[in-house]
């Protein structure tokens, strides 16, 4: 399920790519796949980084020197790379999670070159909000969402550190229901009828790719898309 769109967020041959808080990889394997760029995935959770691992194994190029993988376990305010690294840093539904996420953004700031593409989602207000209202267990749980963004106040925080916004756009308007039914079953969702049938929809929807469901999704994402995702460009004199 990708978030970025690389039309907004272009890859180039040789790129140093980091997606910060890969989780199960679907950036950081995405980034090796589109382009010859290096792809670097960094997460604290040492289980994750093991799935992403295992996910990789069937895109990997091996005779390809043009390219390259790795994944590191780190902290996002204490990022082991210098000054200046990275020409593009991806950060998809990550901040909502980190207690000082004015500090991660400082981290990518720090390691993103002058003139390298920044992308950060999160999720949408109001359908987060509906989540919110529907389960407390939504978000009262370890390494749970600890906040609602407003994307305008997210902009102008990043946009303070020396970034210049250029492009925005919705997605994933199909799980907004989705999650809305899961916060509403929250206790038996794992046995819900209408939580597994919507869940066998979206398995489908990824697997098949229908125009169908991708002309509904599209036309809906503005109006309801569980995640905002925000393209940046850092400084060139910083």
């Amino acid at each position: 399920m990708q978030t970025v769109d690389f039309q907004h967020f272009p890859l180039d041959a040789g790129d140093v790519v980091l997606d910060l808080g890969c989780g199960e990889g679907r950036h950081v394997i995405s980034t090796y796949v589109a382009a010859d760029v290096h792809s670097i995935g960094v997460d604290l959770c040492l289980d994750d980084l093991k799935t992403t691992r295992d996910k990789f194994q069937p895109f990997a190029e091996p005779d390809n020197a043009a390219k390259s993988f790795g994944l590191s376990s780190a902290n996002a305010l204490q990022l082991p790379f210098a000054d200046n690294t990275f020409d593009k840093v991806i950060c998809s539904e990550v901040l909502e999670h980190i207690p000082d996420y004015l500090g991660a953004l400082a981290e990518i700031e720090r390691v993103l070159k002058p003139g390298g593409l920044f992308c950060a989602s999160v999720p949408r207000t109001w359908p987060e909000k509906i989540c919110w209202w529907l389960s407390e267990g939504y978000y009262n749980v370890p390494g749970g969402h600890l906040r609602i963004f407003r994307s305008r106040e997210l902009r102008e925080d990043i946009e303070g550190l020396g970034f210049r916004h250029y492009a925005r756009h919705w997605a994933h308007a199909l799980h907004a229901p989705f999650w809305w039914l899961k916060c509403l079953f929250w206790k038996n969702q794992d046995n819900n009828w209408l939580v597994r049938q919507y869940h066998r929809l979206l398995v489908w929807d990824l697997l098949e790719n229908p125009a169908l469901t991708r002309i509904l999704e599209k036309s809906m994402n503005p109006i309801m898309g569980k995640s905002v995702v925000m393209y940046f460009r850092k400084d060139a004199v910083s």
